[in-house]
């Protein structure tokens, strides 16, 4: 099931629609009804594995965010957590009670369930998406602290109905204890956790995802037994760890996002085995006009309602109000009433299970198109990945290099600019105690200090011997050899099996190679830098002259490019000589 439920989330990626929803689909297709491959209709296990995977995918989103940005938006983070919710829950219930002949606690019930937004939906497009930062975080807080809420709802209305003396104030009561007492305990463990995993030395890097995972248990079962909200415990846990500087953080992030992953797969194919196909037909009208007015109606009043005085324009109103997407979450919440026993119990689930599909299908395919159409895109990733790892790094052609300042190393006290660092290598961060500090050409490398470089593989041999000399000396700025004016006349011939491997040239006719700056990688290929001061590309063919001249020779090479591989190596070179 793993195995499908992976390729269905490549081939979603082919089709440009939610991989949850083929995963889910995948579900509903092992199902009792369809195949028969999996016999499957236990709600309460149905709703455990819930929980815990609820539980693992908000402590990731709150690892992968930290304090820093959500703090920045908490407000209107927390008034669409719960007024907003609220709001949502309300007004969707109302209709609802009308629509399917319900009563009205009923109706609230209903409301409650379909309010609450998915927090592996939600992080899931944020993560492909160009929204704005501030609206990014926003929905990430949002997504994190409105599970709570909507649980409270669910399980107080449920009460309500089972319970006529049950009422506001009791519903009221016990959101103000189970919210404070899931925060009390998240922030209490969130930073016991922190300071632990700064403190303590563990034997092996692979044993701080094992400490996480044991912060994340027992922030939600602390809250649990404590009666409070543990969702909002494991929550602020994350938030926590994500914020502090501790050892194997990027282990840590790396374990944890693909736990998540594996929460979400199985949430979703598990949840897809409880539905029943057949029954939906039965719903479909009605659940398509309750969705309707959950995603028109009532999401935009709860939005505004929520983020009264943030100072968010119309057109961000619009965004955060497409961006309330469904997923596992409701259909999880939707096992509580066939638990309880209600009347209604399984009518509740099929609509809820509709909506979600409703929901994802549409919201989650065309909210970067709707972000984009109100203009509140930029150029940049809102959640931008963090591609440190040296697998990635490499694939990439690169791998990212540090190197420790000793005392009495030979860079001890040189600028940046006196390094002698080659053009295909970037020095791109100094960390310096506690701090980070983009590099510039009169930065002053200190002892302590590390280095963190970007090196391109084609120099990264040579750029070890580099490090040896900032270790010993001596530490001499190579001098790029000044072109004599008869040097620079442009020349260009093919280039013969005789002239060498054109990936690693020594030689470019009589004249010696003084620098790599680009090779190619789909074949033969590179750029360099001659003795006599000129560049020169090789491959196929050779163009020999001044950096203008060989960039006219590359770019009339690019307009008669067929191939995207070698479009793209050309505009590589003409990168490579405009700097």
């Amino acid at each position: 099931m793993l195995i499908l439920a992976l390729l269905a989330s490549q081939l979603a990626g082919r089709l440009r629609v939610p991989g949850l929803l083929l995963v889910l689909s995948l579900g509903i297709l092992a199902g009792s009804e369809v195949t028969g491959f999996v016999a499957f209709s236990d709600y309460e296990l149905a709703r455990d594995v819930g929980i815990v995977a609820l539980s693992l995918i908000l402590f990731e989103g709150g690892l992968a965010s930290g304090w820093s940005p959500i703090r920045e938006v908490l407000r209107p983070a927390l008034g669409l957590a719960t007024v907003g919710t609220l709001a949502t829950a309300l007004i969707t219930g109302a209709g609802a009670a009308w629509i399917l002949d319900l009563t009205l606690l009923e109706g609230f019930l209903l409301g409650s369930i379909l309010a609450v937004t998915d927090g592996a939906a939600v992080f899931s497009i944020l993560r492909g998406s160009t929204l704005r930062r501030r609206l990014a975080h926003t929905l990430e807080g949002e997504a994190g602290m409105n599970d709570p809420v909507a649980v409270l709802l669910v399980i107080g209305f449920i009460e309500w109905i089972e319970s006529p003396d049950y009422g506001v104030v009791n519903l009221l009561v016990e959101f103000v204890i189970e919210m404070g007492v899931g925060a009390a305990v998240g922030i209490a463990v969130g930073q016991s956790a922190s300071w632990a995993l700064r403190n303590v030395t563990l034997p092996s890097a692979g044993l701080y995802p094992v400490a996480t995972i044991a912060a994340a248990a027992t922030a939600f079962g602390a809250g649990q037994v404590l009666h409070g909200s543990g969702f909002l415990a494991v929550y602020l846990t994350g938030l926590a760890i994500g914020s502090s500087n501790s050892p194997a953080a990027r282990t840590v992030q790396t374990f944890h996002d693909g736990l998540a992953w594996v929460a979400q797969i199985i949430l979703f194919v598990t949840l897809g085995l409880l539905v029943f196909p057949s029954q939906l037909p039965g719903v479909a009208l009605e659940g398509l006009v309750i969705t309707a007015l959950l995603l028109v109606v009532a999401r935009p009043v709860g939005v505004v309602l929520g983020t009264l005085g943030a100072r968010f324009s119309p057109a961000e109103t619009i965004a955060l109000s497409w961006a309330g997407l469904r997923g596992g979450v409701p259909v999880v919440l939707a096992t509580f009433p066939l638990i309880a026993g209600l009347e209604n119990a399984l009518l509740f689930f099929n609509v809820v299970f509709f909506a979600v599909l409703v929901s994802t299908v549409i919201q989650g395919t065309t909210f970067e198109w709707v972000a984009a159409r109100v203009g509140v895109t930029t150029n940049e990733a809102a959640l931008p990945a963090i591609l440190t790892d040296q697998e990635s790094t490499r694939r990439l052609g690169a791998e990212v290099i540090e190197f420790g300042v000793r005392p009495g190393d030979a860079a001890v006290g040189r600028a940046v600019r006196e390094l002698g660092m080659p053009r295909a290598a970037l020095l791109n961060v100094i960390i310096r105690g506690e701090e980070a500090i983009p590099p510039r050409g009169s930065t002053t490398i200190m002892e302590g200090d590390r280095l963190h470089v970007l090196v391109r593989q084609e120099v990264a041999l040579e750029f070890r011997e580099l490090l040896q000399r900032w270790r010993t000396g001596p530490l001499e700025v190579a001098q790029r050899p000044r072109p004599a004016p008869r040097s620079l006349i442009f020349s260009e011939r093919p280039w013969k099996e005789v002239d060498g491997d054109a990936s690693r040239p020594d030689y470019v006719g009589p004249v010696a190679v003084a620098e790599r700056v680009r090779t190619r990688r789909d074949k033969p290929g590179s750029l360099v830098v001659l003795a006599d001061g000129r560049f020169a590309y090789v491959g196929t063919t050779v163009a020999a002259g001044s950096a203008q001249a060989v960039q006219q020779a590359a770019r009339r090479r690019l307009g008669r490019a067929t191939e995207d591989a070698e479009r793209a190596w050309w505009r590589e070179v003409i990168g490579a000589l405009a700097t």
